[in-house]
């Protein structure tokens, strides 16, 4: 089960991998290429999220917020300086938890629109 995402997502890793690995499990060859069509496209990378955190801390304050699509969250940190920058060092530090959020959403919404 395990092998068969690291075959078909080897950039994944850690929660993410085996949480796709459970979703992905049972989908058809045709549904699987349909899945990972849609879930690379869409996903976002964690390092990626962290270089426009790290940004934030040094400029905008809050683009990564609207880099997952957190936009009310991303105007509020814009506004306040990622709350006086705790927002941001925060959001930082749990970099991982983030991005996995959003790339569930994401991998739920690929397998929605497959079945």
């Amino acid at each position: 089960m395990m092998k068969k995402a690291l075959e078909h997502f080897p950039e994944i890793e850690g929660d993410e991998l085996h949480y796709i690995s459970n979703s992905i499990d049972g989908l058809t060859d045709e549904e699987l290429e349909l899945f990972k069509s849609i879930y690379k496209a869409r996903r976002k990378d964690p390092v990626l999220f962290m270089i426009m955190i790290l940004l934030g801390l040094v400029g905008i304050a809050g683009v990564h917020r609207f880099f997952v699509g957190q936009i009310g969250i991303g105007i509020l940190y814009f506004l306040t300086g990622g709350l006086c920058l705790i927002g941001t060092i925060v959001d930082l530090i749990n970099y991982k938890s983030i991005s996995f959020e959003y790339n569930r959403k994401i991998a739920m919404d690929a397998l929605n629109q497959i079945k």
